[in-house]
């Protein structure tokens, strides 16, 4: 009789299950102490206004006598009233004008200083200045430069017989002049984000591309845009975001005028409070605002799977 060694079946340990590491509340004392420097003003400064804004929208108050409750009548005063819809308007044109140019004129700055060029550093800083100068001074300067009776922009057109518009005196030209101060004033964020994006592409596509034979136009095209998008949907969401809330260069050059033609809705909201004492409705047209600005900036993140493309 013989005996037939048997192979017992190797079994593996069963997996060790690590326990979480439980905090301490110590733990969560520290992370509470290190938030409190940002986490208080932003209570105080912008979620408590923001929360008051809504109370004080339901109510008549022109900031000296007691609240009296109205309910909605504010929002439905705003939603039938023109003016409401003649200052979305102005917005909106704002916003159509600024966007395409802020964004063409950065994306060239940028193209042409992600070259090989001499003082490159020095033109990057250059063209970044005005997006730290103060508003009011960059308003203040266009104000001069369009100066329909003797500004700089009008004697180079006269010097070359072209028409001398009235600028932010012409109910035409006021809201273009904001446009082209307010694109002048943003071209070097625009420039600093998508030279950022064109330094992450990598230069083997644009190597593999030339050995195919494509042009500088195909590149661009094929190659650099598609690639650049991620950059590009951060500065049209950021633009499209401040265009709404577009105010101080319109208040200092043109004040909403002439008769109301470059008037946009934060200007509106300004005068409404503490021009007309009518703090309700002005904080009731701030949440109109507010919903407009969320619904454009939702459908701008559902539609970025369209268009998009993540390297």
């Amino acid at each position: 009789m013989t005996l037939v060694a048997t192979k017992s079946p190797v079994t593996s340990p069963p997996p060790i299950r690590r326990a979480k590491p439980r905090r301490s509340w110590k733990h969560y004392g520290w992370v509470l102490f290190f938030l409190l420097p940002s986490a208080v003003p932003l209570v105080l400064f912008t979620i408590v206004p923001m929360i008051s804004s809504i109370w004080v929208s339901l109510h008549e108050w022109n900031l000296i006598s007691p609240m009296r409750w109205v309910g909605f009548d504010n929002y439905v005063s705003l939603l039938t009233d023109p003016q409401t819809g003649k200052v979305f308007l102005h917005t909106l044109l704002y916003v159509a004008g600024y966007l395409p140019l802020v964004y063409a004129g950065g994306l060239g700055l940028a193209l042409a200083l992600n070259r090989k060029l001499p003082a490159r550093a020095f033109l990057r800083a250059t063209y970044f200045l005005p997006v730290v100068t103060s508003w009011v001074v960059v308003a203040l300067v266009w104000k001069w430069l369009l100066n329909p009776a003797g500004g700089l922009v009008n004697q180079i057109l006269g010097f070359f017989g072209l028409g001398q518009p009235g600028w932010w005196t012409d109910p035409d030209w006021a809201l273009v002049s904001v446009i082209l101060a307010s694109a002048w004033k943003d071209l070097g964020f625009v420039m600093v984000i998508l030279l950022a994006g064109l330094q992450a592409i990598p230069r083997d596509l644009h190597e593999a591309a030339i050995v195919d034979g494509a042009s500088g136009w195909q590149r661009f095209w094929r190659v650099t845009l598609p690639l650049l998008t991620p950059s590009t949907f951060f500065v049209v969401v950021i633009s499209l975001i401040n265009g709404f809330q577009v105010f101080d260069q319109v208040y200092v050059m043109t004040g909403g005028g002439p008769g109301g033609a470059s008037q946009v809705v934060v200007g509106q909201i300004y005068d409404l409070t503490f021009r007309y004492g009518r703090a309700g409705e002005a904080s009731a047209l701030s949440w109109l605002l507010f919903v407009v600005i969320l619904a454009v900036t939702v459908i701008q993140i559902r539609g970025q799977r369209r268009w998009v493309h993540y390297a």
